[in-house]
C-alpha cells in the first residue's frame, strides 16, 4: 500500500468516526428535546399574548377539589388540574386548564382521561346547576347523570332536543338559558359540552386541546355569555 492509499485510508476513518460522532449528538439532542414540553411553552406564550396575569403547570389537587361542586371536576378518581391559566378576557375573570381524572379500579381496566376546561367566573352570581352536552349513546358521563337523578328537558326544537341533552332541576332556569338564540347558537357549535352552576359558565372538551384552538373557544365561551339574558345575573 503506497502513501496515497494510507491517505485514503485515513480520511476515510476519519468520516467515519464523524458520522458516528454526529449521529450520537443528534440522538443527544433529539432525546433533550423530547423532554421539553412544548404544550406548556405554547401555553406560555399565550398566556402573554393575552396578558393573563398567572400560569401554573404543576399538576394541583386542591385546585380540582376547591371547584369540585361542578359535575364536571366531580367526576371519576385521580383528579387534577395542571397548565392553569388565569386571567381575564373580555373583563370576565377565567381559568383554563387541563385536567385529569380516572375511571375504573384496577390497573388492567383503568381508563386515563385527559381534558381542557374553560371557566368563566360570575362573580355576582349564584345559578342553579344546568348541563348542556351533545347528546350521546351510553357514556360514563351519561350514566353519571342519570346517577345524580336529574331532570332530562325537553324543547318544543326537536332538532335541538336530538342533538342536546340538558340536564337540570331547575325547569324554568333550563328554558331562560336555552331561549332560541342560545339553542340556535349551540346547533351551529354542536361539539360545545356546557355546565353552568353557581357562579361558574364551563365548557368541557375531550380529549386535551390543541393550544391553537384555545383563543377561538374563549370567543365562543364569551358568546355563551353573552346570550344569557341579563335578569340571571342579578341575585334575588
Amino acid at each position: 500500500m503506497n502513501a496515497h492509499d494510507g491517505q485514503i485510508n485515513l480520511i476515510e476513518c476519519m468520516l467515519v468516526v464523524a458520522f458516528i460522532l454526529g449521529a450520537g449528538f443528534f440522538a443527544a439532542t433529539r432525546k433533550r428535546d423530547e423532554r421539553v414540553d412544548y404544550r406548556v411553552l405554547d401555553l406560555e406564550m399565550l398566556a402573554t399574548k393575552l396578558g393573563f396575569d398567572d400560569f401554573n403547570a404543576k399538576r394541583d389537587e386542591g385546585f380540582a377539589m376547591g371547584w369540585g361542586f361542578l359535575s364536571r371536576l366531580s367526576q371519576g378518581e385521580n383528579r387534577y388540574a395542571f397548565n392553569i391559566l388565569k386571567g381575564t378576557y373580555q373583563d370576565q375573570p377565567l381559568f383554563i386548564f387541563d385536567y385529569h381524572y380516572q375511571i375504573g379500579g384496577t390497573s388492567k381496566d383503568v381508563e386515563h382521561h385527559f381534558c381542557t376546561m374553560f371557566m368563566l367566573i360570575a362573580k355576582e352570581s349564584c345559578f342553579p346547576k344546568i348541563i348542556m352536552r351533545p347528546e350521546r349513546s351510553d357514556t360514563f358521563l351519561s350514566r353519571m347523570d342519570a346517577a345524580l337523578d336529574e331532570r332530562d328537558i325537553k324543547f318544543e326544537s326537536a332538532e335541538f332536543s336530538k342533538a342536546f341533552r340538558v340536564v337540570s332541576a331547575d325547569k324554568k332556569f333550563a328554558y331562560d338559558v336555552c331561549n332560541p338564540q342560545m339553542m340556535e347558537f349551540l346547533l351551529a357549535n354542536r361539539d360545545l359540552d356546557v355546565e353552568i352552576q353557581g357562579p361558574v359558565i364551563l365548557l368541557a372538551f375531550t380529549p386535551q386541546m390543541s393550544v391553537d384552538r384555545i383563543e377561538f373557544n374563549l370567543q365562543r365561551l364569551a358568546q355563551i355569555r353573552s346570550l344569557l339574558p341579563q335578569y340571571l345575573f342579578t341575585n334575588k
